[in-house]
């Protein structure tokens, strides 16, 4: 199975979904960094942008850890 998947192609899609996740994940806490964004938005609306901030950051650490472990 090893010999069918070319590797440079799968860490270039795993790249590519790493940048995409940790632009997303920046976004995010950008958000929640901002005081008037955290103070303004109601409790629910922030607990969901922490809460994603948290799915993102595993997200990131998991694809990192995948490419770490395809070399």
């Amino acid at each position: 199975m090893a010999g069918l998947i070319d590797k440079d192609a799968e860490l270039a899609r795993l790249q590519k979904e790493i940048d995409k996740t940790s632009k997303e994940l920046q976004r995010i806490q950008g958000k929640l960094s901002n005081d008037s964004f955290v103070a303004k938005a109601p409790a629910e609306v922030v607990e969901k942008e922490r809460s994603k901030c948290d799915d993102l950051q595993l997200a990131v650490n998991k694809l990192e850890e995948q490419k770490k472990n395809s070399y």
